[in-house]
């Protein structure tokens, strides 16, 4: 009997993944324990096995395509076994198939509207809108309008933006009210004829082609010579839409030279984009201008498309949700670096290789068995403080940030601390890190100081409460006695979760932690 062999869950923040690599292909034996894909997470590449032995009848997805979990990979089954079934969602799939289509059949037809009522739809005004949401009507139902008027402004999320109409009738239907969110496209208004009955329009039919949003085009004929509008109010200000004058901006138009044609000779959109600069009327002779240089031309690079990854999705996401759901507060201490400079040194001269960065991470286990608050997790009705002190350490890779988590670093040594970083760093620049391996951290530490970087922010790492940041080592003058001295400091920054940690908790942790590597041998009390 066919197998399905389906997306498995291969780390706990899993929710697709992304076929790396085919090891198999159509018609090839396997055997069970055969590794049949390799398949990328968010956190790391791994291995997809074969739990029964046969013949890959069907392979699903290609290389690079992405499958959530419980999609279909593959078939494994007897060779030439029929599995139409089962790539066609099983033996109920036609009769299913039947009945819909009897159902549909049944159905009363969609009802056509006819008549010539204009649908406005939501347009997108910014390159990155989803939806808008409508923060004031400037009309109401009944109300008449002409081409150019601006019926409505929306909240976009870049800023508010104005809604124009290009054609003229009256307001019969507004279909959201203020404050409501609308998706790109989808209706807010409809205009026509007084007493036209819209009902069919409502219900889904289709109408006349839509040209109410203001970034949908249209063109519109020129006014004439003989009935002129003007677009200059009697202070000499220029009447124009605010997309009318946007558009032009971007195309260097002036609009003084611009005929307008909506109502009061309001410049719209449709006149500038029809506006032919060789048209406008010339500058008066008693105006001379001095010429401007030609503009400088520029190659322009060639822009491209980066395919996101599986892992900076993820990392996309929770980032996101950790910046804009956790009340982020930042602590920063300024630390005295020469006892840990020469601490190294010495330990260095014994043949003991042990970075700044391990005796950061010592310093902050220490500290967090010290102050429970800061080694601690939201979790909506409790407060979760651990008992174990499992730091994370960010590692940089091209794809993207990953943290593999030292477990119970407070009771090993720098020496331990040390060679555990070292051989997680290098799995994770591999892709090799498992998933135990990056899981169960209780607190985070980024450090940037290897890059110059002197200070920086960093985002809490869920469903950790704080990060620490950590700058890089500068030479520095510093006062000592009362005379200027050469110092090495190093700046660290403490962001936490205002709802688990407060202020002076943070700067407590922060005290503790100066204090340790400020006085090294401290950490083996």
């Amino acid at each position: 009997m066919a197998i399905k062999i389906e997306m498995p869950k291969l780390s706990d923040t899993m929710e697709e993944g992304v076929i790396a690599k085919w090891n198999v292909k159509e018609g090839d034996a396997v055997e069970a324990g055969d590794i049949i894909a390799e398949v990328e997470t968010d956190k790391a590449t791994m291995d997809v096995e074969a739990f029964d032995a046969g013949t890959v009848l069907k392979i699903v997805p290609a290389e690079g395509d992405s499958v959530p979990l419980g999609g279909l990979i593959a078939v494994l089954g007897e060779e030439g076994e029929d599995i139409s079934g089962i790539l066609g969602g099983g033996e109920a799939s036609a009769p299913a198939e039947e009945e819909t289509k009897e159902e549909a059949t049944s159905e009363e037809p969609t009802e056509t509207y006819t008549g010539s009522a204009i649908k406005i739809e939501m347009p997108k005004l910014s390159d990155t809108m989803e939806e808008g949401i409508i923060a004031k009507w400037n009309v109401q139902e009944g109300d008449k309008v002409e081409a150019g008027d601006v019926i409505a402004e929306v909240e976009t999320d870049k800023a508010t933006m104005d809604v124009e109409v290009f054609d003229s009738g009256t307001v019969l239907k507004i279909i959201p009210g203020e404050g409501d969110a609308v998706p790109l496209g989808g209706l807010i208004a409809v205009i026509g004829e007084e007493g036209d009955d819209i009902s069919a329009l409502l219900n889904g039919g289709s109408s006349a082609p839509a040209k109410a949003a203001a970034p949908k085009e249209e063109t519109k004929a020129a006014p004439t010579a003989s009935a002129p509008s003007t677009s200059t109010s009697n202070d000499g200000r220029v009447k124009a839409s605010p997309l009318a004058k946007k558009i032009a901006e971007d195309k260097g138009i002036d609009l003084s030279q611009v005929t307008g044609s909506g109502p009061e000779g309001r410049i719209v959109k449709a006149d500038v984009e029809s506006f032919d600069p060789a048209s406008a009327p010339a500058e008066p002779a008693s105006k001379p201008e001095a010429s401007a240089p030609a503009p400088k031309s520029f190659d322009s690079l060639e822009s491209k498309e980066v395919k996101v990854s599986q892992m900076r999705k993820v990392i996309a996401r929770r980032l996101s949700e950790s910046k804009f759901t956790n009340p982020h507060f930042y602590v920063t201490l300024d630390i005295d670096m020469k006892a840990a400079v020469a601490a190294r040194e010495a330990l260095k001269a014994q043949d003991v290789k042990i970075s700044f960065n391990d005796i950061v991470v010592k310093a902050s286990a220490v500290a967090l068995t010290r102050h429970q608050a800061i080694n601690s997790s939201w979790n909506e009705d409790v407060i979760v403080e651990h008992g174990d002190v499992n730091i994370a350490i960010a590692v940089a890779i091209d794809e993207g940030l990953m943290t593999p988590v030292i477990n119970h670093a407070d009771k090993k040594g720098l020496s331990a601390i040390s060679a555990e970083t070292r051989e997680l760093a290098g799995l994770a620049r591999d892709r090799k890190l498992q998933p135990d391996q990056m899981e169960g951290s209780t607190f985070t530490i980024s450090n940037l100081g290897m890059f110059g970087v002197e200070d920086f922010t960093a985002i809490i790492n869920p469903p950790n409460a704080c990060i620490l940041a950590v700058g890089a080592i500068r030479d520095v003058p510093v006062v000592e006695n009362g005379a200027v001295v050469p110092g090495k400091r190093m700046k660290v920054t403490l962001s936490s979760d205002h709802r688990v940690v407060d202020g002076a908790k943070a700067a407590e942790f922060l005290n503790t932690v100066k204090q340790l590597i400020e006085n090294p041998l401290a950490m083996l009390l």
